[in-house]
C-alpha cells in the first residue's frame, strides 16, 4: 500500500496540538483526524481514537508493525513542515 496524498491542516488553538492531517492510501482509502503533536523530543503523530466509557483512549486505526507507523509520521510531519513554513 502506497500513501498517495497526504493533507495538513494546523490548529486553531495553541498547545502541544499542532495540526490536524489526513491522509490516502492508494487512491482509494482515506484515514482522518491523526494529530501532529509536538513532544519533548519533536513533532511526532498520534492516530484517531476514541474515548472509552472509563475514560481511557483507544486508537480507532493504528499501523501494525513500525516500519508502516514511520512511513505514515515521516510523510506528515513533511507536509506539516512545508504548510507551516519550517522546510
Amino acid at each position: 500500500m502506497e500513501i498517495t496524498e497526504v493533507k495538513v491542516y494546523p490548529a486553531k488553538e495553541s498547545g502541544r496540538l499542532k495540526a490536524y492531517a489526513t491522509i490516502v492510501f492508494d487512491s482509494s482509502f482515506i484515514i482522518r483526524d491523526l494529530k501532529v503533536i509536538e513532544g519533548n523530543k519533536g513533532y511526532f503523530v498520534s492516530m484517531p481514537s476514541r474515548k472509552r466509557k472509563d475514560g481511557t483512549f483507544r486508537d480507532i486505526v493504528h499501523p501494525l508493525n513500525s516500519d508502516t507507523r514511520s512511513s505514515i509520521e515521516n510523510l506528515v510531519i513533511e507536509e506539516f513542515k512545508k504548510v507551516m513554513g519550517e522546510v
